[in-house]
């Protein structure tokens, strides 16, 4: 009886302990399930990464995370479909945690000198340029084109704020898909592309007309302002003149810094139309509630810029930061890219593309009267 009751103990023990390696393994296989997708979203985005540095890109406005989506697009409407199951984990974690955390590192790219580089007449500027192109967005495309709200916003987050960047963002706020993401950045594309050759045109005429103030300085915050993409904005401002570059660049990256205030304004704008859309749901007896999703990502974004006006930190590490920073912004474009179907763009039709033309018209006409009469009111 004792040596059964023995037997029963060491048995009990043993099974034990096959059941924790079991689940030791379970975990460590749990962990590793992303890497291949991680490991392929990597690939392209340092391939991205090489392709933009060659100066003839570059000069085009064709970034990094302009390259990575058009490289995951090309792999993921091709061979990757082979591969799908095992790399689907790790391209999610790209699109998504990876693109939060790329968010909040981009704010080693801005401070709050910056905002004292433009003055109050700049920021007010920005502004209204991103109020104005999101509210024509929203409205446009849902009461006059019949778009769903979520491209209807995405559209408008990308021209009215910082691009491709600003499209991912705003996506977990809005819960769009997969597709409705995809046409909203290839808007941004082409259009900011053609800002690029546009605006030193643009520049020509201002200098006979007078339309925005300030000689090329002046010129420079106009393309900062309503040119899409912070590559886009360099590209355009670079060839005008240094001058213009260097205001262009600050305007746009306190269009940037924007991003937070927005998004955060969004989750609770979303949260009451749910709610009065469950009211009335519910005959109006009940008032609805909408739940607020709250971009944690965007609180870091704002701490990360506060602390990096302090200037604490050493001008190597920011350097390596952003350089990081790039990577999984990059690896966030390029996982989207992946999970994207040429298919699913046809099917969005012409209306996207209809709404991103109305904007872009927008940004230059309306951007340019926002220039010319902001500094004339302020004095």
């Amino acid at each position: 009886m004792a040596h059964l009751t023995e037997y029963r103990l060491l048995s009990g023990a043993h099974w034990s302990a096959s059941a924790r390696s079991l689940r030791g393994t379970d975990l460590r296989g749990h962990a590793l399930r992303p890497l291949p997708g991680l490991c392929l979203s990597a690939a392209l985005a340092a391939a991205a990464m090489a392709l933009g540095r060659i100066d003839w890109l570059a000069a085009h406005g064709l970034s990094a995370l302009t390259l990575a989506i058009v490289l995951g697009m090309l792999v993921g409407n091709t061979v990757y479909p082979r591969f799908a199951a095992a790399s689907g984990p790790g391209v999610q974690v790209s699109k998504q945690q990876l693109l939060r955390l790329g968010i909040v590192l981009n704010g080693l790219r801005l401070t709050t000198q910056d905002i004292g580089q433009m003055g109050w007449s700049g920021v007010l500027v920005d502004a209204l340029v991103l109020c104005s192109t999101f509210g024509l967005a929203c409205w446009i495309g849902v009461r006059w084109l019949g778009l769903e709200r979520e491209s209807a916003m995405l559209i408008g987050a990308g021209s009215s704020i910082c691009g491709a960047a600003a499209v991912l963002a705003t996506e977990p706020v809005v819960k769009a898909r997969v597709e409705q993401v995809t046409v909203a950045v290839a808007t941004v594309v082409v259009f900011g592309t053609l800002s690029i050759f546009l605006y030193p045109a643009l520049f020509q005429l201002n200098q006979a007309w007078g339309v925005i103030p300030g000689g090329a300085k002046g010129f420079g915050q106009y393309a900062g302002s309503t040119i899409h993409e912070v590559a886009q904005v360099v590209a355009a401002a670079r060839s005008i003149g240094p001058e213009a570059a260097d205001a262009a660049v600050i305007a746009k990256m306190v269009r940037v810094m924007m991003l937070a205030p927005f998004l955060l304004l969004l989750s609770g704008w979303m949260a009451r139309a749910a709610g009065g859309r469950a009211a009335k749901g519910a005959g109006g007896a009940v008032a609805g509630k909408g739940k607020i999703t709250v971009p944690w990502f965007a609180f870091g974004f704002l701490a990360v810029v506060l602390l990096n006006s302090q200037q604490w930190l050493p001008a190597p590490f920011v350097h390596l930061v952003t350089e990081i920073d790039t990577g999984l912004l990059a690896m966030a474009m390029a996982a989207l890219g992946l999970s994207t179907h040429f298919g699913a763009i046809r099917k969005a039709g012409a209306k996207p593309l209809l709404l991103a033309l109305i904007l872009f018209g927008w940004l230059l006409a309306g951007g340019a009267l926002i220039n010319h009469w902001v500094p004339v009111v302020l004095g």
